[in-house]
């Protein structure tokens, strides 16, 4: 488990944090904290919370119970004091698409009062591979290309800590990748980053993943940490007809076979016996005609460990 950091060393750090919407308890009994200089991604379904606890941490909305510090500056009594702290990018940032990239970074170092803003503006350009596109006006600009922009927006003011909600949803691949590998270069200048992302593959780059479902948090530690949060093992086959394969486990009841999972050309079966599961399972397909390739046990992947969390706390 993380260790506990002290408040004055720690970018961000909540104490039971909950919101509830009337009779909807949206988060509960939240408690976490985020190094300085260190990135945590907070991971889940739609509707497990992330976006409210965002918006709690920036100030937004305040919460129903307990309470945050960003900084060291209490999220309700001191969220004044936080404003120029901290960079947000909610879900659905707005650009004004009738206006150029450079336009829109020198609206928002406008509303920050950045002075002098046009060194950091062309800064913000080279950071977010932007400068070939600087008078392009921003409704032309690719989806990738937006959240670049939207970026840049938010680290015009120079926060220490930044928000991100969701930053890669609806991007291609190839986007996705070039967006992270900004954030790497973010946090080398001492910027501590807080992302929400429904991609669990993007949850292994950061240092810290909290794992969130209906409102709960379910385990925080380090993506390797998180492995020991699951309840057996990983077997991954290989075969010859993956699709017909699937098809002919039994799965759930089964101690060798607890929970399979579809990736392309093989599966993965979570299992409490490693190799009564290779045994089974290749008994079952070579009966069906269905060659396995490679049968092996691997290491989990958060995605194992996410669900494999959530299907005890459901049998609980």
């Amino acid at each position: 488990m993380i260790k506990q950091a002290q408040a004055n060393g720690s970018a961000l750090q909540t104490w039971d944090l909950s919101k509830s919407f009337g009779d909807l308890e949206a988060v509960s009994n939240l408690n976490i904290t985020l190094e300085r200089g260190s990135m945590c991604a907070l991971v889940g379904p739609d509707g497990a919370g992330k976006t409210t606890v965002i918006r709690m941490l920036c100030g937004i909305i305040p919460p129903t119970v307990g309470r945050a510090e960003i900084l060291g500056c209490d999220t309700v009594s001191q969220k004044r004091h936080l404003k120029q702290r901290i960079g947000y990018l909610s879900q659905g940032f707005s650009l004004y698409e009738d206006l150029s990239v450079d336009e829109n970074i020198e609206f928002f170092a406008e509303i920050h009062k950045v002075e002098n803003f046009t060194r950091r503006r062309d800064q913000l350009l080279e950071f977010t591979r932007l400068a070939p596109f600087h008078r392009r006006l921003a409704g032309r600009l690719s989806g990738g290309m937006k959240k670049k922009l939207a970026l840049a927006c938010t680290l015009v003011h120079r926060p220490q800590i930044i928000f991100l909600d969701e930053p890669t949803t609806g991007v291609d691949p190839v986007s996705r990748r070039d967006f992270w590998l900004i954030l790497s270069e973010v946090l080398k200048e001492g910027i501590s980053i807080l992302v929400s992302t429904p991609y669990l593959d993007e949850a292994e780059r950061c240092s810290t993943v909290g794992m969130l479902s209906e409102g709960k948090l379910l385990a925080l530690d380090t993506p390797k940490g998180m492995r020991r949060h699951m309840k057996g093992s990983i077997v991954e086959f290989t075969v010859s007809d993956v699709r017909r394969a699937v098809n002919m486990i039994p799965r759930g009841e089964e101690p060798w076979c607890r929970e399979l999972q579809l990736f392309g050309d093989r599966f993965d079966v979570r299992t409490e016996d490693a190799e009564q599961t290779i045994e089974k399972v290749s008994a079952v397909l070579t009966a069906e005609g269905i060659t396995v390739f490679d049968a092996r046990e691997v290491s989990p992947s958060l995605e194992n460990v996410f669900i494999s969390m959530l299907q005890r706390r459901e049998s609980a």
